[in-house]
């Protein structure tokens, strides 16, 4: 047997392996766009994506009597297994890619075809039986199954963020509570502020956490808007009446979707991207907070002995080559290393927003690989982070009392006794001689141990219970 077998397109014959799925666009695509390495293989959202926009055509277009119901049956059960994960090996092209997707679209087109074609009882390759374009991209264009595609990919990948959001928020959720009743100094611009719990700062973790989950949800819904059925740009040129209709209400069936609409103005739709930089811009919230936050580990954690040492992280791995017993803070590292590859990735995609032009954004592909990839990263260091790192963590309760005991932050507390000025005047003779300031005080006769006691209770110093 020949170990290929030809194809054709409009520019000529093209030898392609006789094993594979795709055909002819798909191997001048492997040739043109050797960029990333990066397949559509590597994005296995994005081909289940693929696939369910092509099941749910040629579901439409059977129903509008534009597809024979055999060649729609075939269609629509290739379709299900590469949704069931088979062939996904096959989906080969670059994800940057020329011409706005069109290589994906015709990968994903060749696939279905080629094994429709065997389910038929015919060979690949025979597409006067069964034809990518004619049959599996009937009524279609590119343009509007690939912003679907993506559009339903980055869903799935909310989803797993938002899971793994909620999982780390409530790690952090359960911390707090652990150290409810852990005193502490909190700071301002790096300085002795006034005391508050471990408890409240953790508290605070989570509450972040969950504002970002919140607008991520938002964000997530302005993707469930679609222009499937608008064709090269927006028209429906080609589209049989009700196709539009029917096709959306498939997807809605197979992805479980119930708020997938069409757009009401699908030429807009089509040349729109705004939706991918709201998210980007969301979601670079989101990351940017999160490293914030492991930034705050870092520090709260640095030392152990000559930082903050306030908190101990667990030891994941050694940390030096040279220096026996060091212990880096690796786990918030990584996640620091995720917020500036999505920050780097929210400037790629406002570029290639902004450099779309009339009917169409011709930057599609980077849009779609920057905000996937952003998605899976923060999704996989939210887990590891929960995982690794954040469920435990300890802390450091007698360091933390030596601290407050010592820091003339407590000054804060006693000021709407003593007054602004004679506060102040301790503050800074307990910085002057290293003395604590509680001890000046009760040397002066300021005030008496039982007014003290009572102005410095946890309760007192931080506003109520820590950590509910």
């Amino acid at each position: 047997m020949s170990s290929t077998r030809s194809e054709h397109d409009m520019l000529g014959e093209i030898s392609v392996p006789a094993d594979v799925y795709y055909g002819a666009h798909t191997a001048r695509a492997l040739v043109n766009f050797p960029i990333t390495r990066e397949t559509l293989a590597d994005r296995p959202h994005l081909v289940t994506a693929l696939a369910t926009v092509k099941e749910a055509a040629a579901r439409a277009n059977a129903e509008v009597g534009a597809l024979s119901p055999e060649r729609a049956a075939a269609i629509v059960q290739a379709c299900a297994e590469i949704r069931d994960g088979r062939l996904h090996d096959q989906f080969v092209v670059d994800l940057i890619q020329g011409g706005a997707g069109t290589s994906t679209n015709m990968n994903a087109n060749e696939v279905i075809a080629n094994r429709a074609l065997e389910l038929l009882g015919h060979a690949r390759g025979d597409y006067a039986q069964l034809h990518p374009l004619d049959h599996v991209n009937l009524g279609q264009s590119t343009n509007d199954v690939y912003p679907t595609a993506v559009k339903l990919a980055l869903d799935r990948h909310l989803a797993e963020l938002l899971g793994a959001l909620a999982a780390l928020r409530e790690a952090f959720a359960n911390k707090a509570i652990e150290f409810a009743d852990v005193l502490k100094m909190g700071r301002t611009q790096l300085q002795d502020a006034v005391p508050m719990t471990l408890g409240q700062e953790f508290g605070a973790f989570a509450a972040t956490l969950g504002e970002d989950e919140q607008r991520l949800a938002e964000a997530r819904l302005l993707l469930h808007e679609l222009n499937l059925g608008g064709t090269a740009i927006g028209t429906g040129l080609n589209a049989r009446p009700g196709y539009r209709e029917r096709a959306v209400e498939h997807l809605r069936e197979l992805t479980g979707i119930a708020t997938l609409v069409s757009a009401p103005d699908l030429i807009e739709a089509t040349q729109d991207v705004g939706v991918f930089v709201q998210l980007s811009g969301v979601l670079k919230r989101a990351a940017v907070k999160l490293s914030k936050i492991c930034n705050d580990l870092r520090l709260l954690s640095s030392g152990p002995q000559a930082g903050f040492g306030e908190i101990t992280l667990p030891a994941r791995q050694a940390g030096s080559s040279i220096m026996p017993g060091k212990v880096n803070p690796v786990i918030p590292e990584a996640v620091n290393q995720i917020a500036f590859e999505i920050i780097g990735h929210d400037v790629t995609i406002t570029l290639a927003a902004e450099g779309g032009q009339l009917q169409l954004n011709a930057f599609e592909p980077i849009i779609a690989r920057a905000l996937t990839a952003g998605l899976d990263h923060l999704t996989a260091g939210a887990r590891v982070l929960a995982e690794q790192c954040v469920r435990g963590i300890t802390a450091r309760r007698e360091h933390l009392a030596d601290l407050v005991a010592a820091s003339t932050g407590l000054v804060t507390a006693l000021s709407p006794v003593l007054g602004y000025e004679t506060a102040c005047t301790l503050a800074l003779e307990a910085h002057r001689t290293g003395r604590p300031a509680l001890e000046l005080v009760r040397e002066r006769r300021l005030l008496t141990d039982a007014e003290v006691g009572t102005l410095i209770t946890p309760q007192a110093l931080t506003g109520g219970p820590s950590g509910t």
